[in-house]
């Protein structure tokens, strides 16, 4: 089945909505986007080496090391002005190289 990008879109905006109501955003920060194994054979390595080269420092986080046992990937973009637009724009490139590479969209966050 096709990814749904367009809900995923609707989420990220939605979510940015209630984080912007319930406590506002500065106005700018790292973007985190999380990504988890959607497949046998996924290989962080190689998507992170991709999305290294778009500009997102990466970070695995194994299973043992993340809260709830399950890894994954967090690729960070730095200091974004932040817009429920550039966070969506920042994640659909970096999901569309996560799905080429067998996993799967787990949300985002905000540092700083």
């Amino acid at each position: 089945m096709p990814h749904d990008f367009a809900a995923q879109r609707a989420g990220t905006v939605a979510a940015f909505n209630d984080m912007q109501a319930e406590h506002g955003l500065p106005e700018a920060a790292d973007v985190d986007y999380f990504f988890v194994p959607a497949r046998d054979g996924a290989d962080w390595r190689k998507l992170a080496e991709e999305l290294s080269r778009e500009g997102y420092g990466c970070n695995w986080v194994s299973g043992k090391d993340a809260e709830g046992g399950s890894p994954y990937l967090a690729a960070t973009l730095p200091d974004q002005i932040i817009s429920a637009t550039g966070i969506w724009i920042g994640e659909e490139v970096a999901t569309r190289a996560a799905l080429s590479h067998g996993f799967a969209p787990d949300g985002w966050g905000l540092e700083g």
